[in-house]
């Protein structure tokens, strides 16, 4: 019923075909095709398919219309009630236009998962874009996206995509270091280079009055440890200067976007920059994270910074309290984690005072230095 061929690419390496032709009473009802990098995991999948196919109405089965992965993606961001964020939504839509998301749910086996997973690594695009390599914990984070509709395309709309061909994809890019975990970074911005970026925004603010803010929002980054985001929706109603607290809402949470609020400390410095704010809207900061982001990485580029992220004043501002004594439950009033096991990587941190005491971009707002 099956059979295997055997090509040779243009680049001398070979490829395995493998295709199932079906006949009932001289005519041909069936027919499917896998293409794999090995001649045993064609075989393996030739004698798998057979075995599914000779079951009691397997056939019949196969007359229906079988779903696409693209079809699960376009029912998954119908009908998710969870707030889809930015980045995964830019995922899903790179998915659905590589040619995986028109093949039938039924017939995506974990090799077509890892090849998908390997062509995104080595930087293939839709038509029309620019090809470009990806870094192992970028294709992880695709993956992740993917797993979601896996992990409920069947038991939900009865697409039937596997997600054990899903998990077996996964131990096996994993192995081959197609993805893997994102590395913590330990970037710090030195003095030199933070007087350097706010020197650039404070002579800014002079030369152009109604641009943002960015040396307050930088200060503000650094010592209240908050993620951009969160930055540009914390709100004066939430603000409460009595208890040196502020409500960061929808906090970031790998299981949950939406309504994860968080009550956290603030320090004397990030009181004193939220003070000097004006209060005309809601949000203590109205700006766009796209617009931190583009000053930011703008500034860094002319003023000759290399590799420092605006996150990277999350992870100062956090070791700045670790410097100072904090232990790790005093710290994670401040920074919002909610587990302290993510605080560890800090225990290394040797107690030496605080080297922002007396710093000269606090003075306008505290006035001798940091307290």
């Amino acid at each position: 019923m099956g059979t295997i061929s055997e090509r040779r690419r243009k680049d001398g390496s070979k490829s395995y075909t493998a295709q199932i032709r079906i006949k009932r009473d001289g005519k041909l009802v069936h027919t499917e095709a896998q293409t794999f990098e090995r001649k045993p995991a064609a075989s393996a999948w030739l004698k798998k398919r057979e075995t599914e196919l000779s079951e009691p109405g397997a056939l019949d089965r196969l007359k229906t219309v079988d779903k696409t992965l693209g079809d699960a993606i376009d029912q998954y961001l119908l009908e998710s009630r969870k707030d889809i964020g930015r980045t995964k939504a830019q995922c899903l839509d790179l998915i659905k236009r590589h040619p995986l998301a028109s093949k039938p749910g039924s017939s995506i086996v974990s090799a077509d998962l890892a090849a998908f997973a390997s062509e995104l690594r080595n930087g293939w695009a839709p038509e029309g874009e620019e090809a470009k390599e990806r870094k192992s914990q970028t294709v992880a984070n695709y993956m992740s996206h993917m797993g979601a509709i896996f992990a409920i395309a069947k038991p939900m709309w009865g697409i039937p995509l596997s997600e054990q061909e899903f998990k077996d994809a996964v131990k096996v890019t994993k192995r081959l270091g197609i993805i893997s975990k994102s590395d913590e970074r330990s970037r710090r911005p030195t003095m030199d280079e933070l007087d350097a970026l706010l020197t650039h925004f404070s002579d800014r603010n002079i030369s152009t009055p109604q641009a943002m803010p960015m040396d307050k929002v930088i200060l503000f980054a650094l010592f209240s440890t908050r993620r951009q985001e969160e930055i540009t929706r914390i709100k004066w109603k939430l603000y409460e200067p009595s208890n040196k607290r502020i409500m960061v809402e929808d906090m970031k949470h790998p299981g949950q976007k939406k309504g994860n609020n968080r009550w956290c400390d603030l320090t004397p410095e990030a009181m004193a920059i939220i003070e000097s704010m004006p209060r005309k809207k809601p949000e203590i900061f109205p700006y766009s994270t796209d617009a931190i982001s583009a000053n930011f990485t703008r500034a860094c580029k002319v003023l000759g910074i290399d590799d420092l992220h605006f996150h990277d004043l999350r992870h100062e501002g956090i070791s700045r309290l670790f410097e100072m004594g904090w232990d790790i439950p005093h710290v994670a009033t401040v920074s919002a984690h909610r587990s302290w096991n993510n605080l560890k990587r800090y225990t290394h941190i040797r107690q030496v005072g605080d080297k922002y005491a007396g710093w000269k971009w606090m003075k306008p707002f505290i006035g001798g230095g940091a307290a």
